[in-house]
């Protein structure tokens, strides 16, 4: 009986320090901040149960250590039903959990994500394009003005490559473009992964929270696409919001106004 009470109480602390897990550090955007729910939700779920089957385990190979041959099972209608029944709760669960992650805009972008947040907000629209070998990052700002140090100045479209330049607190879209085979988008560090398609244009929506600003975050593509497949890299550097003013206008400026 002592054996039987000390394996639960040690189950019972496992699963309350489970679910006191948190992430050490705040994740740098929505997205990945989604992503880590998830996993701390099922976590905390796995453990104290991986631990409750191995402590039955480890109880039966004690208990039964000296036995001399094996004795044939009895039928326990009971004992089936129980395990069958927690089984099914245990997949519903992760399937609740799993599609809560899922579900959330930084992870599943659709079209209609992106519409409702350009009707509710004013996003950072940046069009990707994937090509056999490499990247660019396109800013369809054409027309739209900035103001830096104290001059206002008017934007035109522009591009740069290999290095995409976002601001923090702010949501970004990102429109994804192949010119010729199937590519696919990933940053690990953000929590940002999609294919870029040929003849398709594919979205992917995040908010940059708490992301770091002293180095980039690695962007390479993660579908097999030629030889030169491993050379593929990019990177998304993370700026302030007066930084991001002054990237418009360094690259997309026309002209300059002096405020009165």
């Amino acid at each position: 009986m002592r054996g039987k009470r000390l394996v639960s109480l040690t189950v019972a602390g496992l699963g309350l320090l489970a679910l006191a897990v948190a992430p050490a550090a705040a994740a740098p955007s929505n997205s990945l901040d989604a992503i880590n729910g998830v996993s701390n939700v099922l976590l905390a779920a796995a453990l104290p149960i991986t631990i409750l089957v191995e402590a039955a385990l480890f109880y039966t190979v004690w208990k039964f250590r000296k036995s001399d041959e094996a004795k044939p099972t009895k039928e326990n209608r009971r004992l089936e039903i129980t395990w069958t029944a927690a089984t099914a709760v245990v997949l519903l669960f992760v399937g609740l959990a799993a599609y809560g992650g899922l579900a959330a805009p930084g992870v599943t972008t659709t079209g209609d994500t992106v519409n409702d947040t350009m009707a509710q907000e004013d996003p950072v629209v940046v069009d990707v394009i994937a090509y056999q070998w490499g990247w660019r990052f396109e800013y369809p700002v054409g027309n739209e003005t900035v103001t830096v140090n104290g001059t206002e100045q008017t934007l035109t479209n522009f591009t740069v490559n290999s290095q995409m330049v976002l601001p923090d607190d702010r949501t970004v879209v990102l429109r994804l473009h192949s010119e010729d085979v199937l590519h696919a988008v990933h940053v690990p560090d953000l929590g940002l992964k999609q294919d870029v398609m040929p003849s398709r244009v594919n979205v992917m929506q995040t908010t940059l929270d708490d992301a770091e600003r002293d180095q980039p975050y690695v962007l390479y593509c993660a579908e097999f696409c030629g030889a030169a497949h491993s050379q593929m890299l990019g990177s998304v550097q993370v700026v302030s919001d007066s930084e991001y003013q002054q990237f418009l206008a360094e690259n997309g400026a026309t002209n300059t106004t002096a405020d009165a």
